[in-house]
């Protein structure tokens, strides 16, 4: 709030990144209308419903890709010190500016082509809360190897910038053991598949079984985390929570 045009520019320069992502895909649909079943409004909604969940993720929750960092540079020392729930007080103390720009291009893009019926605001809510929770589950486990294999901030990276990137692309154009692990090992398919399975046409067994896989990543990540903290060991260094 204090530093206002700061968060515009910040938040705006996402948002219209995104917007502009999505005028590529604009002209290859322009060209294609429809690809294995994918139109161009299907995409958009990807994307909303992609970065919609990642944005909100990422205000409230601003450090779920950041546990490897955290641990590995002995910063969980000032949680620990807290009477607080260790994983909930770190994610949750620091949030992204820019990822606000995400959460509105979401909701942006939904008030433009989504279905604004009481029903379809419902699923979109829905798919907003699966997509985030996907996204903050696979980092909380990537993060959590640090407890158990030291210095995992590259891997943690590098998961974070494959799930990224694999969410915004239709979960069709994968085939064969790569659409396998898409829907188990990396369940981004899930993401990219919450246009058809959710907000097109709801596919109950698609749905529950997103909604399975986002709430079992984020509780083996949960443990996974408590687990770690018992091999922990202090960076013996005084810092204040950044």
């Amino acid at each position: 709030m204090e530093y206002r045009t700061s968060f515009l520019l910040l938040a705006g320069m996402m948002f219209l990144n995104n917007m502009l992502w999505l005028f590529f895909w604009s002209m290859f649909f322009g060209r294609f209308p429809v690809v294995n079943g994918w139109e161009l409004k299907d995409v958009m909604m990807l994307w909303a419903v992609g970065a919609g969940g990642f944005g909100w993720a990422s205000v409230l929750f601003g450090n779920f890709h950041r546990i490897a960092s955290i641990v590995s540079s002995g910063q969980l020392d000032v949680y620990l010190t807290q009477p607080k729930p260790v994983l909930l007080n770190v994610m949750a103390s620091r949030t992204s500016v820019t990822a606000a720009g995400d959460f509105l291009f979401g909701i942006a893009v939904y008030a433009w082509v989504g279905d604004r019926s009481p029903a379809g605001i419902a699923s979109f809510a829905l798919g907003l809360l699966i997509s985030g929770a996907l996204f903050m589950g696979v980092m909380l486990n990537a993060g959590c190897l640090a407890f158990y294999t030291g210095n995992s901030e590259g891997i943690a990276q590098q998961a974070f910038n494959s799930f990224v990137s694999l969410t915004t692309y239709p979960s069709s154009i994968f085939r064969g053991a790569a659409r396998i692990a898409m829907f188990s090992i990396v369940p981004a398919g899930f993401i990219g598949y919450l246009p058809i399975g959710l907000l097109r046409e709801f596919d109950p067994i698609f749905v529950l079984g997103a909604v399975a896989m986002a709430f079992g990543s984020c509780t083996a990540g949960a443990l996974l985390f408590r687990v770690g903290l018992r091999r922990y060991g202090s960076g013996n260094t005084l810092a204040m929570r950044s």
